[in-house]
C-alpha cells in the first residue's frame, strides 16, 4: 500500500515547503493537486497562487482541483506521490456541503488514502489554536477540518507539524489518543 504523510501547522508555518520538500525527497513523479480557486479580481491571492506556482519543479504534474480529490486519487497511477495542498482550502470549497454528504466525502477521501498504492502527503492548516469563532461558518470550517486533520492523522504514517521553522515529527514524538474514531460531521 501506499504512504499517508500528513503536514500540519500555522499559516506561514512552512506547510508547503516542506510537503515539497519531502515530495522531492520520494524520488518518485509527482503530481500536484492544488485545491485552491483562483480569483483573477485578488491580486494578493493570485500572488499566492503564483509563489506556490514558482517553487514547484516543472517536472511535476499540477492538477487544480477545489472539489473532487477522490475522482483525481482513483485515477492516478501508481507508485508515484501526490502532493494536496491544500485540505483547508478543500473544506472550504464544501462548506455548503450537507452534513451527510460532507461524511460521505470525507470517507470516501480516507478510504482511498489508506488503500491506493500512492504516496499521498497532504498539507492541512491549524485553524482551532484562539478562541471560538462567533459566526457559524467559520465554527463549521474550523470544526470540519478539525475533525478532517486527526481522522488522516490516525491513518497516517508520519504526521508532520510545523512551527518555528522545524518541522516534528508527531508519530514519532507524539502518543496517539485512546479513542481515535471522532465523528467528521
Amino acid at each position: 500500500m501506499g504512504k499517508i504523510i500528513l503536514v500540519t501547522g500555522a499559516v506561514r508555518s512552512g506547510k508547503s515547503e516542506w510537503a515539497e520538500h519531502l515530495a522531492l525527497q520520494s524520488q518518485q513523479a509527482v503530481t500536484y493537486i492544488a485545491t485552491a480557486v483562483e480569483n483573477p479580481d485578488d491580486a494578493e491571492w493570485t500572488a499566492r497562487i503564483q509563489h506556490h506556482r514558482d517553487r514547484r519543479p516543472d517536472s511535476w504534474h499540477f492538477i487544480a482541483e477545489p472539489k473532487d480529490l477522490a475522482h483525481h486519487l482513483n485515477h492516478l497511477e501508481a507508485e508515484q506521490c501526490v502532493l494536496i495542498d491544500s485540505l483547508g482550502l478543500w473544506v472550504a470549497n464544501h462548506l455548503e456541503t450537507a452534513p451527510e454528504n460532507w461524511y460521505e466525502l470525507t470517507t470516501q477521501l480516507i478510504d482511498i488514502l489508506s488503500h491506493r498504492p500512492l504516496t499521498t502527503i497532504l498539507v492541512a492548516e491549524e485553524t482551532g489554536w484562539g478562541l471560538v469563532p462567533p459566526h457559524i461558518m467559520s465554527r463549521l470550517f474550523r470544526d470540519r477540518l478539525g475533525r478532517l486533520i486527526r481522522r488522516i492523522g490516525c491513518v497516517a504514517d508520519d504526521v508532520y507539524l510545523l512551527a518555528g521553522g522545524h518541522a516534528l515529527n508527531l508519530k514519532q514524538l507524539g502518543h496517539p489518543l485512546p479513542n481515535p474514531q471522532t465523528p467528521l460531521l
